[in-house]
Formats: structure tokens, C-alpha cells, sequence
């Protein structure tokens, strides 16, 4: 019984979720991040397996230290969703960008949302969609078609972090902002 509770303890709680954690680490950094049906977010998009979701990406940046910063964005996204604040400013704050000043911002009000800084969630806004556009702005996919992205990335969302202000960091990014998503 001891042994039992043992492994169990020791096990993040993805094998509920029907997953295989192994194979899903090898997976490249791409695949494991960005693959919509594949990689963490398959596990994310069941409501019971986000903290499994959240720890397999946390399992992956220890396995993979080398890993780009996205990756902790997107651990603190499900972190923020699961309540976890204080652990979600953390991995935020350390996927800054030092030559990106318009993800900072995004970052900036991403955390003041979350610390209930209604100020500082505007001043982070109005930074933001300050940002002048870049020259070479034309953003594509893989095939060359131009893609429906507007400037500045991620206002839409900062907008819906303000119209819902106060209410759950889930709920604000989910239902209230319009994060971009780019299905081909």
C-alpha cells in the first residue's frame, strides 16, 4: 500500500489524463508547444488535465533547459488559469524579451491584470498600442499567404484583459479578449 502511495505521489497527475509523458518530451520544442492537437495543449484543452498540462510543461523546460521562452508564457498562462498567481508572475516576468519592447508591454499587462493594478494594466495598454508598426510588417504562413494579424500583437487580448477587469485571469483571456488564432 505504502509503495502504491509512494508512485502515485511521484507521478504528476497525467496519467488520469491518458497521456504518454515519455514520448511527449522527446517531442521537439515545435511539436510539444505548438502542435493544436498534439504536445501539451491536447492535454490542456480537457478542463481536469491543465495543473497536468502546466506540470508537463514545467517536466519539459527541466528536460529541456535550453528551451525558448514561449514555452514558460504558456506554462504561466495555465498556472494564471488554475489560480496559481504568484507562480504565474514568476514564469511571466521570466519570458521577457530583451529586444521586444511590444511583447513587454503585453507581459507588463499580463501581470498588472493579475495583481489587480487597473493603472498599471492601462499604462501597459497605452504603450502597447503606441507601438508603431514595423516596416517589414506582413506577416504570413507557411505557405506565403498573408495572415489576418493585426498590429500591435496582442491588443486585442490587453483589450479583454481591461473590459473584464477583476474577474478570473481564465475567464478575461477566454471569454473576454480575442487572443489571435491561426487554424491553417
Amino acid at each position: 500500500m505504502l509503495l502504491l502511495l509512494a508512485l502515485a505521489a511521484a507521478q504528476p497527475a497525467i496519467q488520469p489524463c491518458g497521456v504518454d509523458r515519455a514520448a511527449l518530451l522527446a517531442l521537439p520544442e515545435r511539436e510539444f508547444d505548438q502542435d493544436l492537437e498534439g504536445g501539451w495543449r491536447a492535454l490542456a484543452a480537457k478542463r481536469r488535465c491543465r495543473r497536468a498540462a502546466a506540470d508537463l510543461i514545467a517536466a519539459y523546460r527541466r528536460a529541456h533547459p535550453q528551451a525558448g521562452s514561449l514555452l514558460r508564457w504558456h506554462e504561466g498562462q495555465l498556472r494564471a488559469g488554475l489560480g496559481e498567481k504568484a507562480r504565474a508572475i514568476r514564469l511571466f516576468a521570466s519570458a521577457r524579451k530583451p529586444d521586444d519592447p511590444s511583447w513587454n508591454d503585453y507581459v507588463d499587462a499580463t501581470v498588472a491584470f493579475l495583481n489587480r493594478d487597473r493603472r498599471a494594466l492601462a499604462a501597459a495598454r497605452a504603450r502597447l498600442a503606441a507601438r508603431p508598426k514595423p516596416a517589414d510588417w506582413d506577416p504570413r504562413d507557411s505557405e506565403g499567404r498573408p495572415l489576418p494579424i493585426s498590429w500591435p500583437l496582442n491588443l486585442e487580448v490587453v483589450d479583454g484583459l481591461v473590459r473584464c477587469f477583476g474577474k478570473p485571469y481564465e475567464i478575461a483571456y477566454s471569454h473576454c479578449a480575442r487572443p489571435m488564432r491561426i487554424t491553417h
